[in-house]
């Protein structure tokens, strides 16, 4: 079985580090071995305090391990120490497939790595690092720049990548309204994915569950595109619920499995109806669970996505205005260019002449 070593912190409620890591690695089909960096005492309120744990007894933990095996993957996460993060590195080095998600802020804003533990990972771990993954507001702090538009996004992509991952995964931009968005940037790759599950994606635990989950597929020789792809797909069906304020899942579920037909059939169905049917409930039900969620009507998160498609093909492509709306299911180029223009107050070649 493929193992993966976890270097992280431990959480007291199991949302995150080590206990997540280890329950994403286990339903990946993976073997999960560990070195514990911290001790918090937190829960959904915040962090309320944090033991470090020595440079020594980290070290020793990672030692031991290979002493008995080689892992497959590494996931480093949560870590604190700039003496721990050097010695760390020393001992990585060598292994092929090792994925980064600093945790420089926690999810109230309170920060969590040194100024020298941050400089400590820039200097030795990510030039051994193949997949850095981190959040826009963490990507902020090491670059001591803003990143507000997607062309922000881009260009932290290539500044983090020349600091030496070999793959950036930028996530937690939420420019576009309605969607929150991820920037995959590596060798002849700079791909854009978007969901309109902004609440879901932004919870507590997610991005270190992503980039475990993206550890074990490598771990199981995934390319970085597909280990990816997979590790989302592991994280939208079994992890990312929108809500975890409610006493029964069944609504956030539905409500997930809404939002991954609609990744998947909307450029053929743009009907409410087609949609509860495939989840075998009423329109009105549906429509329940969307305000409840995310205050929205179902037909306005699916046009929404619509929409982000539409502008996505005339920004980054050279189709016409006729293929695009073909291929996005319109019946026609009118009504794809009055649905457009409804939506944008513009027409789709104006909109193309701007960008």
């Amino acid at each position: 079985m493929n193992s993966i070593l976890c270097i992280n912190g431990s959480d007291s409620m199991g949302h995150a580090g080590i206990q997540a890591d280890i329950r994403t690695i286990k339903d990946l089909g993976c073997y999960a071995v560990t070195a514990i960096t911290a001790v918090t005492v937190q829960n959904s309120k915040g962090i309320s305090c944090i033991h470090q744990l020595p440079p020594s007894l980290v070290l020793g933990q990672v030692r031991t391990v290979y002493e008995e095996l080689r892992p497959q993957a590494v996931k480093v996460g949560m870590m604190d120490d700039a003496e721990t993060i050097n010695a760390i590195s020393k001992e990585i080095v060598g292994c092929s497939n090792v994925v980064c998600s600093p945790v420089i802020l926690d999810s109230h804003g309170g920060t969590l790595m040194s100024n020298d533990s941050i400089q400590a990972y820039i200097n030795h771990l990510l030039p051994v690092c193949k997949v850095l993954v981190i959040k826009c507001t963490d990507a902020e702090i090491m670059l001591g720049r803003r990143i507000c538009t997607d062309d922000d996004m881009r260009a932290a992509t290539t500044l983090l990548r020349e600091m030496g991952p070999q793959w950036v995964l930028l996530r937690g931009g939420t420019f576009a309204q309605g969607h929150i968005r991820a920037l995959l940037s590596g060798p002849g790759c700079q791909q854009f994915f978007s969901s309109v599950n902004i609440e879901g994606w932004q919870r507590h635990g997610i991005g270190g569950a992503l980039s475990t989950a993206i550890a074990a597929r490598l771990a199981q020789a995934d390319e970085i595109p597909v280990a990816i792809s997979n590790a989302h797909n592991y994280m939208h069906s079994q992890v990312v619920y929108a809500s975890s304020q409610s006493t029964s899942l069944q609504p956030h579920i539905l409500y997930n499995q809404f939002l991954s037909l609609l990744s998947q059939h909307y450029a053929s169905a743009h009907d409410v109806t087609f949609y509860a049917t495939r989840l075998s409930i009423s329109t009105r039900y549906l429509s329940q669970i969307t305000s409840d969620v995310c205050g929205r009507s179902p037909k306005q998160i699916i046009d929404d996505y619509l929409l982000h498609q539409c502008e996505q093909l005339l920004a980054t492509t050279s189709l016409t205005i006729q293929q695009i709306s073909f291929q996005l299911g319109f019946s026609s180029q009118i009504a794809f260019a009055k649905f457009f223009k409804a939506k944008k107050g513009c027409s789709p070649t104006t909109y193309r002449a701007e960008r």
